[in-house]
């Protein structure tokens, strides 16, 4: 007898369009399937994992940290070893998501869970790519006219983020009218026209029926495609699937299965290693809002897209969240404190030295 493949959404998204806060909503919302949540940042840290693993139930959700922003590309050792270990528990997970560094395109993944070696165990569910849409909105996505040195590959990254993916989520949409939706809605089929769903996400809430157990990589009524018998993949042992009935969900029927053309991509920060990140550590207690306008200023004043972390504040833990002048700086007293601050910061071409100066200076606390 056949056994059904796990099934595997791919979260993609420019830096800050709000990926990890949308699966954050999704393991709050989740009450049926059990998940496997992959995450992949650049940068030294895995920040998103952290902030996951702290709203994860050890019953239901387990998180599993890729580093360096690779994954399932070349010189990535982990991912099929990752894939094999899940599949060798599959009786205790119903679906598996991944979650893409900022800087990466979702091909790598797509054209691993096409290959032989994970294609018989492994179906993509879906794709969806986050979209920060004030910034889509502002212009930050457009390709430069008069811009700074950024601009041009975040046009291009993003654009490709889109055009490779299967659903968009337009996020940050609270403040949003009906028009700047329409608005919205009309860049990105310019962007992507292939595009299948375009969804709203309020608060970076998304309906479970909307992300998972899609099928759309399925050909139409046909249900799970079989590769005849599956006894075992190579390295994992044999148990049958539990809960088969929940990878039902919220189907598209008469979406055939499709591939996006996947032999020419790269990575995009391998391609262009302008692309940095850079974290800095501080042991002092930090004055949050004193923090805040540091942060704001230092990304007015230098080429960085994105600065996310922990700080130790009077009130409590800091967690901060950035991206370009935008800075949020959210106190969690009843989170445990951290053992030091850790910011980290990705941009084009960045200065690590003069970002330290001016962190120093601003804040006046010790920062290295």
């Amino acid at each position: 007898m056949s056994t059904p493949r796990l099934p595997v959404t791919v979260v993609t998204g420019f830096l800050g369009a709000g990926k990890t806060t949308l699966l954050s909503n999704l393991i709050r919302a989740n009450t049926q399937r059990r998940l496997a949540i992959l995450v992949n940042e650049f940068g030294e840290i895995s920040i998103d994992g952290a902030l996951l693993r702290e709203l994860g139930r050890a019953d239901s959700v387990e998180i599993h940290d890729l580093s360096q922003g690779l994954v399932a590309y070349g010189d990535d050792a982990d991912f099929l070893p990752l894939m094999q270990a899940l599949w060798a528990r599959r009786s205790l997970i119903d679906h598996v998501l991944i979650e893409t560094s900022g800087l990466a395109l979702p091909t790598a993944v797509m054209e691993s869970l096409q290959s032989e070696a994970l294609a018989p165990y492994f179906v993509l569910d879906a794709t969806l790519a986050v979209v920060d849409t004030p910034l889509l909105l502002a212009g930050d996505f457009d390709p430069p006219q008069h811009s700074t040195a950024a601009d041009l590959p975040t046009a291009r990254l993003f654009e490709q983020q889109l055009s490779n993916a299967d659903i968009v989520v337009l996020n940050k949409i609270h403040a949003l009218d009906d028009a700047a939706l329409l608005d919205a809605e009309t860049r990105v089929r310019q962007l992507a026209p292939t595009i299948r769903f375009i969804e709203l996400a309020y608060n970076a809430k998304l309906d479970t029926r909307l992300t998972l157990g899609l099928h759309l990589h399925e050909a139409a009524n046909t249900g799970h495609r079989h590769y005849g018998p599956i006894a075992a993949m190579p390295g994992a042992a044999a148990r049958p699937l539990a809960n088969q009935g929940l990878l039902d969900g919220h189907s598209h029927s008469g979406i055939g299965a499709h591939s996006h053309g996947l032999a020419t991509h790269k990575h995009f920060h391998e391609q262009d290693p302008g692309w940095q990140s850079f974290m800095l550590r501080s042991t002092d207690i930090q004055d949050a809002e004193r923090l805040r306008k540091a942060i704001a200023s230092i990304a007015r004043a230098e080429p960085i897209l994105r600065i996310k972390g922990f700080a130790n504040a009077d009130s409590g833990r800091l967690l901060i969240q950035a991206v370009r002048g935008r800075v949020e700086a959210q106190v969690e007293p009843d989170a445990p404190p951290a053992r030091q601050a850790q910011l980290v910061f990705i941009g084009y071409h960045p200065s690590r030295p003069r970002v330290l100066e001016q962190l120093r200076l601003l804040t006046g606390t010790d920062w290295r």
